[in-house]
Parts: C-alpha cells; sequence; structure tokens
C-alpha cells in the first residue's frame, strides 16, 4: 500500500512544484496535511523559490479531506485529532504567504482539496475537471475556509447552491463564474502553471487574496435576503439536518464582519458537527456501504465474476419492466418475456416510458436512449433462454407459478445460467423446491421503482454457489445498485425488519391514535412519508399479500388488521384509483381524506384493543416509538439468525431500500444511539400492556441487559442460527 507523501521539486525557473500523492484521490491524510505544511514552510524559506504550483498526482488533484479521521473522532470522541488547517495551512502558510501560490488542477478538487485551491492566488484546471464542496453530505460543513472563498470567488447565491446542493461543477463551468483563471490541455497544465504563478510573483498578473475579495458579493440586505430565502429552503428539503442552517449562519458571519472572522467561526462551528449524531450517522453510512463489497468466503477467495451478456426477465409489470430498463441502461441485451402479446406491449411500452422520463429529466441522451432501447426484445416462449447468462423471475407473489417457472428455465437455460427470483417476501427454498440446480438459485430483490431505487439485495439459501453470489454482485454494480448479501427467509433481510412498520402504525390506530398524526410523525422523523401514505402508494393488493405471508411465518408477532379489507371493499386502492387513507388528484399533493374515518371506527369495532374501549394518550415521540420500536425488535432477531454479514450491513439496506433517513445511520446504528435498554424498556411496558406483537427479542433483552451495543457482532458462542 501506497505511502502518503508530499514532494517538492524546484526548477530552473524558480518555482516550486508541490505534488500530494495519496492514491486513488489523493485524500488529504493527517500525513498529507502535515507534509503540505512542512513543503510550504521550506518554499517560503528558500532564496532560490520565487513561486509556487500545488498540485496532485495520479491525474487528481485531491478529492477532500481524509474522512477515516472524522471515523476516528466518532469512535473515540477525541476531536485533538482534527488537524489545524484553515488558519495554520491555507491562511498563514498559503494565502498570505510571500510568494504566490497557483493551484494546478486536473481530474477533480472536492471538498477540502478545492479548499487548498481556493486558498492559492489563481487556479489553472484541464478540461472536465469536478469542482465542489460535498461536506453537507457527511453532516459537517467546509472546514478549511471554503465557505468564506466560494462565495467571493462565484458570488453568494451560486456559492450557497453549491455548498446546499453538495453538487459538484466542471472546470469549464467554474471558469465562467470566475472560480478558474484558465483552462488547458493535461499536457500543459503544470507548465501553464508555472508561468502564471511567475507572472503574478513578478506583478504581471494580479495577486489575488480570495478572502480579502469582495466584489462579487452582494450589498448586506441583498445578501440577507439570499440566505433568508436559503434558510426557509433547508427547514423544508432537510428539517433534521444541522449542518445546512450552520453553513448558512457562517456564511453571514463572514459577510457582516468579515472573511477572516468567518474563517474562525467555521473552524468552530466544523468542530462542533463532526461530534455531531448527524455526522456520526452519515459517516457511517458512507463506510457501511463501502463494506457491503466484502463478504467472508465469496469475496476473499479468488472467485472473478463470469460476463453476463444476455439476461432473460419473467414478467414485464412494474418491477419486470424497472429492472430490464436498469438492464439495457448498463448496456446488457435483455429478453423479456410475457404470457400474451397484450401483456409484453405493456411491458414494453412501460420500459420506452421509463427510458423517456429519463430524457426529458436531462438524465439520459437522446443517443444513449436508442441504443439502450436497442438491446430489449419481447418474447412469449423460451425458445431464445437456450444462450442467456441469467434470469430474473419477476412475476407475482404467487409459489405454485413461480415453481412452474424454475422448473421451466432449469430445462430451457444452459448449465451455467443463474435462476434468479425478485420475490420480495417467499422462501428461495420453496421456489426452487422442483429444480435441481439449487446452487444456482439466487434472489435477485430489487426495490420499486427498480430502475431508480439504489439498494439490490442478494438472497442467498446455503446451497447458492459463491460464483453465482459474486456474478449477481458483479451485476448489481454494472446497473449502479448497491448490493448487499443476505439470508433466506421470509422476507429476507430489508422486508422482513420492516414487516411490523405497518402493523405498529394500524396497532396504534386501533388503540385510538389518529392515522394522520402518526403519518406525519413519522415524516418529521425523516421518511418519505408515514406508513399509510406508503400503503397507499405501493397498492392495497401488495399489503395483503405480504401480510399472509408474515402472517403465516410469523404468527405469535403478528397483528391482523381488517383495515385494508375493509379499505378495498369500499372501492379504495390508494394511488391507484385516486383514493385511499389520502385524496390523490392530479398536480396537487395527497390530501387526508376525511371520508376514510369511519372506515377507520368500523375496523376498531371489529377488533377491540383499546384499553376500556377508550383512545390511549400518547406523545409525538411516543407514536415514532411506537411505530418504530417494533422493527429494531425484528432486526435483532435477523442479527441473531446471521441473516446479515454485519449489522451494518442491514443499516444500508434500511437506507437504500426503505429510505430510512441516511443522517439516522440506518437502523441499528439509530437503535444504538436511542440505547438499547431504553428500547428494551419501552417494549416490554407495552407488551404487558396490549399483548405480543410488542414482546422483546431475546436478543434484545440481552442486549440491553449487558450494556452490549446492538450492533455488536454476534459471538460464535451465542445462540444464533447462522443462516448466511
Amino acid at each position: 500500500m501506497a505511502v502518503p507523501t508530499v514532494t517538492m521539486e524546484v526548477g530552473n525557473d524558480a518555482v516550486a512544484v508541490i505534488t500530494i500523492s495519496n492514491p486513488p484521490v489523493n485524500a488529504l491524510a493527517v500525513p498529507i496535511i502535515h507534509g503540505l505544511k512542512e513543503k510550504f514552510t521550506e518554499a517560503a524559506r528558500r532564496n532560490d523559490v520565487k513561486a509556487i504550483v500545488l498540485t496532485g498526482s495520479g491525474g487528481r488533484f485531491s478529492g477532500g479531506f481524509d474522512i477515516n479521521v472524522f471515523e476516528q473522532v466518532h469512535k473515540h470522541g477525541d476531536i485533538s485529532v482534527l488537524p489545524d488547517v484553515s488558519v495554520e495551512l491555507v491562511v498563514n502558510l498559503i494565502e498570505d504567504g510571500k510568494k504566490p501560490a497557483v493551484a494546478a488542477i486536473q481530474g477533480l478538487a472536492l471538498g477540502g482539496g478545492l479548499e487548498l485551491a481556493l486558498g492559492c492566488h489563481a487556479r489553472i484546471s484541464a478540461p472536465k475537471a469536478q469542482l465542489g464542496l460535498p461536506e453537507l453530505t457527511l453532516g459537517v460543513i467546509p472546514g478549511f475556509g471554503g465557505t468564506q472563498r466560494l462565495p467571493r470567488l462565484v458570488g453568494l447565491q451560486k456559492g450557497v447552491e453549491m455548498m446546499l446542493t453538495s453538487k459538484p461543477i466542471l472546470s469549464e463551468e467554474g471558469k465562467k463564474l470566475g472560480l478558474i483563471d484558465a483552462i488547458v490541455s493535461p499536457t500543459e497544465l503544470i507548465k501553464v502553471s508555472r508561468q502564471w504563478a511567475l507572472d503574478i510573483a513578478e506583478r504581471h498578473k494580479p495577486w489575488m487574496r480570495s478572502l480579502h475579495r469582495t466584489d462579487k458579493l452582494c450589498s448586506l440586505s441583498e445578501a440577507r435576503d439570499i440566505l433568508k430565502v436559503a434558510r426557509q429552503q433547508a427547514k423544508q428539503t432537510a428539517p433534521n439536518m444541522p449542518q445546512h442552517l450552520v453553513c448558512l449562519d457562517v456564511i453571514e458571519e463572514g459577510i457582516v464582519h468579515g472573511g477572516y472572522s468567518g474563517v474562525l467561526k467555521e473552524a468552530r462551528d466544523f468542530k462542533q458537527l463532526v461530534l455531531s449524531d448527524t455526522s456520526r450517522g452519515l459517516v457511517h453510512i458512507f463506510f457501511a456501504q463501502r463494506a457491503t463489497s466484502k463478504v467472508p468466503n465469496v469475496t476473499d477467495v479468488g472467485l472473478k465474476p463470469r460476463p453476463i451478456k444476455k439476461v432473460a426477465v419473467i414478467g414485464g409489470g412494474l418491477m419486470g419492466s424497472g429492472i430490464a430498463t436498469a438492464l439495457i441502461l448498463s448496456g446488457t441485451y435483455v429478453l423479456l418475456k410475457e404470457i400474451s402479446s397484450e401483456y409484453l406491449h405493456k411491458g414494453i411500452k412501460s420500459i420506452e416510458e421509463n427510458i423517456r422520463i429519463l430524457v426529458s429529466r436531462k438524465k439520459l441522451g437522446q443517443d444513449k436512449a436508442e441504443k439502450a432501447l436497442s438491446l430489449l426484445k419481447g418474447v412469449l416462449d423460451y425458445s431464445e433462454f437456450k444462450d442467456v447468462d441469467m434470469v430474473i423471475e419477476a412475476v407475482i407473489e404467487n409459489v405454485p407459478l413461480k415453481q412452474k417457472i424454475f422448473s421451466d428455465i432449469e430445462k430451457a437455460c444452459p448449465p451455467h445460467c443463474i435462476l434468479a427470483s425478485n420475490t420480495s417476501t417467499i422462501d428461495l427454498n420453496i421456489i426452487g423446491e422442483k429444480t435441481r440446480s439449487r446452487d444456482r438459485i439466487i434472489g435477485a430483490h430489487f426495490f420499486s421503482p427498480a430502475h431508480v431505487m439504489p439498494l439490490l439485495e442478494i438472497v442467498r439459501t446455503e446451497k447458492t454457489s459463491a460464483q453465482t453470489i459474486i456474478d449477481l454482485m458483479a451485476v448489481g454494480k454494472a446497473i449502479k445498485k448497491v448490493p448487499v448479501v443476505v439470508g433466506n427467509c421470509t422476507g429476507f433481510a430489508v422486508n422482513r425488519t420492516f414487516f411490523p412498520y405497518a402493523q405498529g402504525a394500524h396497532f396504534l390506530v386501533h388503540l385510538g391514535v389518529d392515522a394522520f398524526r402518526i403519518d406525519a410523525q413519522i415524516a418529521k422523523f425523516g421518511l418519505p412519508m408515514g406508513p399509510f401514505q406508503l400503503q397507499d402508494l405501493t397498492g392495497y393488493g401488495v399489503a395483503v399479500a405480504v401480510g399472509k405471508e408474515f402472517g403465516a411465518a410469523f404468527s405469535d408477532r403478528t397483528f391482523k388488521s381488517p383495515l385494508v379489507d375493509l379499505l378495498i371493499k369500499s372501492d379504495r386502492n390508494g394511488k391507484n384509483n385516486g383514493k385511499g387513507y389520502y385524496i390523490y388528484q392530479k398536480g396537487t399533493k395527497p390530501k387526508p381524506d376525511p371520508s376514510v374515518l369511519p372506515i377507520i371506527e368500523e375496523s376498531r369495532r371489529l377488533i377491540n384493543i383499546m384499553p376500556g374501549g377508550k383512545p390511549i394518550s400518547v406523545t409525538d415521540q411516543e407514536i415514532v416509538e411506537m411505530v418504530l420500536f417494533p422493527v429494531v425488535n425484528e432486526a435483532c432477531r435477523v442479527l441473531d439468525e446471521g441473516m446479515v454479514v454485519r449489522a451494518s450491513d442491514l443499516d444500508v439496506a434500511s437506507v437504500l431500500g426503505m429510505s430510512f433517513p441516511s443522517y439516522r445511520g440506518g437502523i441499528v446504528f439509530w437503535a444504538d444511539i436511542v440505547g438499547a435498554g431504553h428500547i428494551y424498556k419501552s417494549l416490554k411496558k407495552w407488551s404487558e400492556l396490549y399483548g405480543s406483537f410488542y414482546k422483546p427479542s431475546s436478543f434484545l433483552e440481552e442486549r440491553a441487559l449487558k450494556g452490549i451495543p446492538l450492533s455488536a457482532p454476534v459471538s460464535t458462542s451465542s445462540t444464533s442460527r447462522s443462516r448466511m
């Protein structure tokens, strides 16, 4: 492994070229920061140096501060490991140094990397370099002066937009905005940068200190108006994330009291945010997502993924058409099979519509759209399955139908072909019961809409081969999904963990709590919508089918509510027909439907679980806990049974598959923040009041009583039944 280094070479032109080298993205690790301080100090001292060029090795400037340091801070709570970069390096040594420094940028200059460049006296870039400050995605703010210098170079409006959205721009746009001084070819980059630095030293070009510029800052009243609008937007789009408002406060400090004052406030607030639960959660998810690619006895045994060139998708409904869309967009040839010309036509039209929407949103060029659609072919039988590398079955959740399909494709496909099912709940051993090729059977569980949602849950049975798993992981990455390998049971890891979610909400409704209040509190917690609106969106047929599967598998802790059946009887099917818990009209936001209240009352009469027949009184926090603590409880069982490689895999899956808020770190991470003891005591109390639905699992009880985090690895001596 390459050692992070900073080198300096002084040419005959008296220009010192300081180069950051820390592959693959030249992250600003602590040794790099120390190296930069040392080299800039040396360059300032040497008489044979007139000017400085700062650059990065390997075709990249710098991808930013090494966030492994954040992880260390979160582990030990010691903020002292964060080096002082903002003032010591960027202000004192670079910007206020007596010799001009020019940043020679190519590839990318992100986060702290861009902030170093902003501290230089000019910025020369190769074409198509990415420039941005994405720190807010990690729960912090730019910490090396970026909150002050970026608005001074590109204007307040654009600077605020770049920081709050975390979206990078290309160097071409940077040139138009004034962030980049010149764009030159990669071969000319260092040569031009050296000359530019000399020209500044010899006063042929202006010596610009970004922190001192005010020409692009608007008047104080205009600035406050811009920041006021930005704060209102941040409160709407990121209500639970403090870093957005802190960032705006820091920007305002610099505008009102000067750039240096802003830099000092930025440094203080940055360190406070690093220790916040939001930063802990976002950094945890960042590393957890990387860890999903490591699967013991699969990715560490020397296997290479085989090429998957041709895939058959069986079923052209919502899921099948979405899966086919994702595959053709990655350049994979797809056969779409349906049972009739009518259904096949509908499936192909759905795929075409998916592609059309991507083009209309400028996420896909017309030429790429046409190329993708040319890779799609519709079929009505298995005659062309003889050379497919993988089949993904995506039909309705019907066991006999799936068993018949798997029996048929085993005969129709070549011996190497992967036999995958997109089932969301059914045990794969049952699906493959009538086949002999158990080593090739695997779950490829996509989340709806399949071409948009980023998670691919890869479900392995005890007989699935490591080669099959690694092949599907490679397919997942090729179609830009995050593959998470899980064990086989009803609902697998994600849907099984979250099956109590809707049931907990229904339980609360039957205890007399208002359904719309429940939805409002869950949305306030950070999920995109509450459980009742989610049922409206997914359709009641799904709720009924999934409810039966979980009811059969986990009858000891299932709450059977008659409410969905009553909604269906009253000709409601959620968003599908515009009537559910909410009213759906084109062009307007869903509105609570008062006419659903008598149906809810009828359901309460059919199952009367209210103590003394009266609605319970609960706080907003208790609503969130009574819905989500049963989910944590089921996550504990999933961990105990070894359904995931590590607890953080379940965190990633909950964020990417169920839209659990990323800034809370995922379901298990959040539970550890709340504390196993509080969750256990709450569930125990509710189980005594309301019954077995809330009964704490033995895993949760043991962890709570011993004070062990839920995310701690399951010991081999425990009673867990590994199914991985």
